[in-house]
């Protein structure tokens, strides 16, 4: 397993798919991984620090595991099979959970939780940029600073 960071969230074009962008904390590889618009405006609302007047979906696990005295002590990209990515969420009490990879990001950024990946993952999905292809995250990393959660809503409004 391999630490990785979370570099943000961004719709991909022409699909209009939003997909969040995961880094190898000490290695040169990236992951992105394909996912819904909720969960794209969840990781992005907990990156910026956005607190919602009422707890979203992710913030209320959040809040249940902090009331009964439990927590998330990591957060494991497990598998990719078909284009389908799993993830398991580990608690101190050593129980897991499998859970989907978007949902175990929204909920590791709210608590803290370290994230990681199996080396498997990142050798079959991962995207080695060497550094001449550092222009083109720094440019990312700039959307990922102007981007709002906004961004992420169906057109039309909310659904």
């Amino acid at each position: 397993m391999r630490e990785v960071d979370v570099l943000g969230v961004r719709v991909e074009m022409p699909s209009n798919q939003p997909i969040v962008l995961l880094r190898e904390a000490s290695g040169e590889r990236y992951l992105p991984i394909w996912i819904g618009a909720v969960e794209a405006t969840a990781i992005a609302f907990a990156q910026q620090g956005v607190v919602p007047p009422r707890p979203l979906t992710h913030d209320l696990i959040r809040d249940i595991l902090q009331a009964t005295g439990h927590g998330l002590s990591q957060v494991r990209i497990t598998d990719v099979r078909d284009g389908v990515f799993f993830a398991t969420l580990v608690f101190d009490s050593g129980e897991e959970v499998s859970a989907r990879p978007s949902d175990s990001i929204a909920l590791a950024l709210r608590t803290g939780t370290t994230i990681y990946c199996s080396d498997e993952v990142l050798a079959e999905a991962g995207i080695a940029a060497p550094a001449e292809e550092e222009d083109e995250v720094e440019a990312f990393r700039e959307f990922l600073d102007h981007v709002s959660p906004e961004d992420f809503e169906p057109e039309g409004g909310a659904s």
